[in-house]
C-alpha cells in the first residue's frame, strides 16, 4: 500500500485548495471525502449560492467556485476518494499515521483535517405538517434556482445563508417573503442593507403557525407574529433555512485536543498530534475567524508545516507561485 506525504480530510473548499499547495511542495498527495463529490457543503448544500468572501471575486457561485478548484488542483493529479468516512486515526510504530474509514484503509506520513463542522444535516422545521410536503413544497436546499422561477416563495431564516437566498430569489421569483422569528437578522450589514432596499418582503417577529392545504398541497402558509395575530402568506414553495447540526462522530476520540467540537491548532496549524494538521472550519484558535477565505490562507502554513514534518531538511517556505510557473 502507498504511504502518501499527506492525506487530507475532507475535499470542501479548503481541502481541495490545500491539495493544490500540496501538489506546489511537491508532495504526494491523497484526499479522502464522506461525499459522494468534491465540494463539501457548498456541493451538497448550496451549489446555486453566491460566495462573497473569495479575494478577487466581488461574488461567485459555490458551484464555480468548486469548478475552478477542481480545475486547479488537477494540475497535480491527487488521489481522491470520495464516499469514504474517516472512522480512526492511529499512529504505527514507524510513525505513519493510518486512517481506517468505513470502507478501507489509508496510510500517511502526514494528515492534514479540512473536515469543516463535520457531518451535518439541516435543522428541520419544527411543525406536524411539514414532512409530507418535505421534496415537493418545502425545501431545506436550494439545488436549482429554475424551481422558483415565477413563483411565490416565503423563506424562513434571520442569518447570512437566508439573507443570501432571499435576495438571490428576489430577481428570479414572482415574489420573496423573508420570515425571522425576530426583529434583527444575523447576517452581515451590507447584505441586510441590500435587503432592506431590495423587494424581499420583510416579516419579523413571525413563526410558522400552519399550513393551509389544498389537496396533497399547500397554496398559503400562516404565521403568527409574538401578539398572537395569524397572517396568510401565499406560498408556492417554502424554503427553510435555520442552520445545520454537525457532528464530529469519533474524532474526539483519536487523541487530539478538542475545543467545542473543533480541533485545537497553533500558529503552524499543528495539533497536538505530530504530522496531524487542521484547517479551516474544522480548527480552532484564539482570534479564529470561519469564512472559507481563512481557511485558504490557513492552508499553506499546514502545508509548509507539514512538508518539513515530512522531510526536516526542505525549507519551510517555497517560493512565490509567480517564480515557480514563469519558465
Amino acid at each position: 500500500m502507498k504511504i502518501y506525504d499527506v492525506t487530507i480530510v475532507g475535499a470542501g473548499p479548503t481541502g481541495l485548495f490545500t491539495a493544490f499547495y500540496g501538489g506546489m511542495r511537491q508532495m504526494s498527495v491523497k484526499i479522502v471525502e464522506s461525499l459522494p463529490n468534491v465540494g463539501g457543503q457548498l456541493t451538497a448544500l448550496y451549489p446555486e449560492k453566491y460566495i462573497y468572501d473569495i479575494a478577487g471575486f466581488p461574488k461567485i457561485r459555490a458551484k464555480d467556485l468548486v469548478d475552478n478548484l477542481s480545475e486547479q488542483v488537477s494540475i497535480f493529479s491527487p488521489t481522491i476518494i470520495t464516499g469514504e468516512s474517516v472512522v480512526d486515526l492511529t499512529r504505527l510504530e514507524d510513525g505513519t499515521w493510518q486512517l481506517t474509514t468505513d470502507a478501507d484503509t489509508h496510510l500517511s506520513k502526514s494528515v492534514i483535517f479540512t473536515t469543516g463542522n463535520g457531518a451535518f444535516e439541516p435543522k428541520r422545521l419544527e411543525h406536524a405538517e411539514a414532512t409530507k410536503y418535505e421534496g415537493s413544497q418545502l425545501h431545506y436546499f436550494v439545488n436549482d434556482m429554475g424551481t422558483f422561477a415565477g413563483k411565490d416563495v416565503v423563506l424562513f431564516g434571520g442569518g447570512d445563508s437566508a439573507v443570501d437566498w432571499a435576495l438571490m430569489l428576489e430577481p428570479v421569483a414572482k415574489s420573496v417573503t423573508l420570515v425571522h422569528r425576530r426583529d434583527s437578522f444575523r447576517a452581515h450589514e451590507h447584505s441586510i442593507e441590500l435587503l432592506h432596499q431590495s423587494n424581499v418582503i420583510i416579516k419579523t417577529p413571525y413563526v410558522v403557525d400552519h399550513f393551509e392545504p389544498e389537496g396533497d398541497a399547500f397554496t398559503h402558509v400562516a404565521v403568527r407574529n409574538s401578539d398572537g395575530q395569524v397572517e396568510l402568506l401565499k406560498a408556492d414553495h417554502v424554503i427553510v433555512n435555520y442552520g445545520f447540526r454537525s457532528s464530529i462522530g469519533s474524532m474526539k476520540d483519536w487523541g487530539m485536543e478538542m475545543e467545542r467540537h473543533a480541533i485545537v491548532v497553533n500558529s503552524k496549524m499543528e495539533t497536538s498530534l505530530p504530522g496531524v494538521y487542521a484547517v479551516g472550519d474544522s480548527n480552532t484558535y484564539e482570534g479564529k475567524v470561519k469564512l472559507i477565505a481563512c481557511g485558504f490562507g490557513e492552508a499553506p502554513i499546514a502545508i509548509n508545516s507539514a512538508k518539513h514534518f515530512v522531510d526536516p531538511e526542505t525549507k519551510k517556505h517555497l517560493k512565490h507561485s509567480t517564480d515557480l510557473f514563469s519558465h
